[in-house]
């Protein structure tokens, strides 16, 4: 999923982050599943950005599952309105399931509302996975409804994955793209809350791709006059080699998203 990230990251890229040339080393995996770790409402916007991009730059079929109605779109996305086609917007599906027993049973039934002349989709987001487990009253040492639900992503990606490659052998597989947020966060990197966490680490076991969301609440975001500055960490595992690719999120007063590569 790391190639969805990606692809987000440079659509919405700063031209400061354009003119920096590309940090060595292979970038993560392309992953069939990504998890985003940070604040609730940065990485349901950076859930947003992924959902249109796939959609309109991809051409992919997103179905798109929240645990509350989406009120507002980023600003990012609110100035690009105008000039987003109709028709690649209509390629995401949003679903709203209140629990988990909703979240596991609109997942598992994917498969039944895609006949021979439907298009499967080919990318599955889950916004807000810690809101869904702690509706099925999940405490510290009960991990196995986290492991049910992304068995359950990973098998119903793992079926589109195969319906898409049997009509077109070139297309690309389905992914999983899905977020959590943690009740501590300690570390940019989040480290060492990971090993406290285990619902974290349950996670993943089944998501290859992590991209972790950390504030910068340091000089260099006051200097630069903006809302928000973040770092955000993409690591993953290729050739039995950890790599890390990290970017820079910088978020203005207007809700305006721009990456950059670090």
């Amino acid at each position: 999923m790391a190639d969805i990230l990606t692809l987000v990251f440079r659509t919405f890229m700063s031209q400061t982050g354009r003119m920096k040339p590309p940090s060595p080393g292979p970038p993560p995996p392309a992953a069939p599943s990504a998890l985003l770790v940070g604040a609730r409402s940065v990485s349901g916007s950076v859930l947003l950005l992924a959902a249109v991009t796939a959609a309109s730059q991809a051409g992919r079929r997103v179905v798109f599952f929240s645990p509350a109605q989406i009120q507002s779109l980023p600003g990012t996305l609110q100035r690009l309105g105008p000039n987003m086609s109709p028709q690649s917007l209509k390629k995401i599906q949003f679903f709203y399931p209140r629990t988990l027993a909703e979240l596991l049973q609109q997942v598992a039934g994917l498969h039944e509302a895609t006949g021979p002349s439907s298009t499967p989709p080919s990318l599955i987001i889950v916004d807000r996975l810690e809101s869904f487990l702690c509706s099925a009253g999940l405490h510290p040492g009960e991990q196995s409804c986290a492991a049910h639900l992304s068995a359950l992503l990973c098998d119903t990606a793992a079926f589109f994955s195969q319906v898409l490659e049997q009509r077109a052998p070139c297309s690309a597989p389905c992914r999983i793209l899905a977020s959590f947020q943690k009740e501590m966060d300690t570390g940019p990197a989040g480290g060492e809350a990971s090993a406290a966490d285990p619902i974290l680490n349950v996670l993943d076991r089944y998501f290859q791709t992590r991209c972790t969301l950390a504030q910068d609440s340091g000089y260099e975001a006051a200097a630069a006059g903006l809302q928000e500055v973040w770092h955000v960490y993409l690591s993953g595992t290729t050739d039995c080699e950890d790599v890390v690719q990290e970017w820079q999120l910088l978020i203005s007063p207007d809700g305006l998203m721009e990456f950059k590569w670090i």
